[in-house]
């Protein structure tokens, strides 16, 4: 066994570079599982600054200054946020507290269409089984609301985080697309010497997580406007908020688009019952999950998310355990992080001696 790990061990980090590549990512994953809480406004930044440098790089090849690029294209990002916050915000949170106000009668409903199934299906459903799925429901209904309540009373003490986010975070995404350069050749003056292979695996995921990023967000607008179209020409109630949660859905692969196909249903379920709109609702959602993997997920990233979906599940699990949102955000770009890496260390076979002996 300490032979073969020996080996392995020769193969992977004979090279120094590698054991640099090494050393420089296990500090970066210490650095954010440690201390991730308090540098998140710097790792916000960072998101923000990856997403305006295309905005930036075109009207510096226009000839115009790049301090003078950063101020219009961050003037304009700030703009852009601040209608969105007062023209979204305010419909969402009513759709929010009328759903919140609808859902004892949706349950109500609920129960009443769960209650027939015994008289019409005998054979398949039981009392005792309607019995205890209501139960469960029930405590589950009551278990959100009590979260619910919890999370309206947390948001208090967040409101002075959010306030540190809106000043600082501006200020930092200024001077990082500013002072690119400068940042960079710093930090590069840090790294050890034996970097090659970590300059390779950096140039590559540099040029990923910024078309990562970019392509994400345009695929958050996309998906969310073409929902929310479609909820408005049917005429379903909320669809605004459903538009904006089927929108935010695609930061989870796969998970994202399951998850919020429950409450998209249950809406469509409550407003229509089973009947043909009910159905054409599914059928439409449907369309779009299925438009949006099949031809705008490859348009935007083309060979970028190269990876096997289960791949991509187990890294949305690992990483987002690990972080929580951020983990989930940019789970894609980490496994490709880590295929990158595991393709760049050094696989030099060790030959086994050889038996000039034998016959």
């Amino acid at each position: 066994m300490l032979e073969m790990l020996n080996r392995w061990y020769q193969r992977r980090f004979s090279d120094p570079h590698a054991v640099s590549l090494v050393a420089i990512l296990l500090f970066g994953f210490l650095t954010i599982y440690f201390f991730g809480n308090l540098i998140a406004p710097l790792l916000v930044a960072i998101v923000l600054a990856y997403l305006l440098e295309w905005p930036v790089m075109m009207l510096v090849r226009l000839k115009l200054p790049r301090v003078l690029a950063v101020i219009l294209v961050l003037l304009l990002f700030v703009g852009l946020m601040v209608m969105a916050i007062f023209g979204l915000v305010p419909t969402i949170w009513h759709q929010v507290g009328n759903l919140i106000a609808d859902v004892p009668t949706m349950f109500n409903g609920l129960q009443q269409y769960v209650s027939s199934l015994p008289e019409r299906y005998p054979d398949f459903v039981q009392p005792h089984q309607i019995d205890t799925f209501m139960n469960t429901l029930r405590e589950n209904v009551l278990g959100m609301g009590e979260s619910v309540v919890k999370g309206s009373l947390s948001s208090l003490v967040s409101l002075a985080t959010l306030a540190v986010y809106l000043i600082l975070v501006p200020l930092l995404v200024f001077f990082l697309l500013k002072d690119k350069e400068e940042m960079l050749s710093t930090f590069k003056g840090l790294l050890p010497k034996n970097r090659r292979l970590a300059s390779k695996v950096g140039i590559e995921m540099n040029q990923q997580i910024s078309n990562y990023i970019r392509g994400k967000v345009t695929e958050i607008f996309i998906v969310g406007i073409v929902s929310y179209i479609t909820f408005a020409v049917m005429d379903l109630r909320y669809a605004v908020l459903l538009g904006v949660l089927v929108g935010f859905s695609v930061l989870i692969p796969y998970i994202g688009a399951a998850a919020v196909t429950l409450p998209v249903a249950m809406v469509g379920l409550f407003q229509w019952g089973v009947s043909p709109d009910f159905w054409w609702l599914l059928v439409a959602y449907g369309i779009i999950q299925a438009l949006d993997g099949n031809v705008l997920v490859p348009v935007l990233f083309s060979e970028a998310v190269n990876l096997h979906p289960v791949a991509i599940i187990v890294a949305v699990l690992v990483f987002g355990g690990l972080w929580g949102f951020w983990g989930v955000f940019f789970a894609i770009p980490l496994a490709t992080l880590v295929k990158a890496v595991w393709h760049a260390l050094p696989s030099t076979e060790v030959q086994e001696p050889t038996d000039n002996s034998a016959p």
